[in-house]
């Protein structure tokens, strides 16, 4: 590289370009905030994702540090929807839904009938499995019906089937 000549006065004689500095060693509290920098962002509220890709919903009970388990789904709309049901339960029309406008007409007569003290932890969690069970299913069956099958292209085609209408 060449290093230019100043002709001032002020006793500068050589200007060098600056050098990269190395970055500083990295602290836990970094390592952290970039781990959490990484994790995808909440989709559902008391919804969460394992590591092995399954959604498991749970809520806490009111003025109880217990937690009523709601299931482990396939889905995370079915975990959600689970979810939905048993907070819906627990706090009525006052609860913050991750679907508000998709309620099963069952569970508002059910849950409005006997409010939040009449409901059992057992009796949420099973309105709730059925729920998240129900929509894992269908969403399932969708699935299903939007998957491509293979045709075997060794076997004749049939009379039934004719490209021509």
């Amino acid at each position: 590289m060449e290093t230019e000549r100043c002709s001032s006065s002020n006793g500068l004689a050589n200007l060098k370009p600056p050098s990269p500095k190395s970055p500083p060693p990295m602290t836990m509290k970094d390592l952290k905030q970039q781990q959490k920098q990484q994790k995808p962002p909440k989709q559902y509220r008391g919804v969460r994702m394992r590591k092995w890709g399954k959604w498991v919903a749970e809520i806490r009970e009111p003025n109880k540090r217990s937690r009523i388990w709601l299931g482990s789904y396939s889905t995370a709309v079915a975990a959600a929807r689970a979810y939905d049901t048993a907070v819906f339960c627990l706090r009525g029309r006052s609860a913050r839904l991750n679907f508000p406008d998709d309620l099963e007409v069952g569970i508002l007569s059910t849950a409005e009938e006997k409010g939040a003290e009449g409901m059992s932890a057992a009796v949420i969690r099973k309105k709730a499995a059925e729920v998240g069970t129900r929509v894992d299913a269908l969403i399932s069956q969708q699935k299903e019906k939007h998957r491509i099958k293979n045709p075997d292209l060794n076997q004749a085609p049939s009379p039934d089937s004719s490209d021509v209408d």
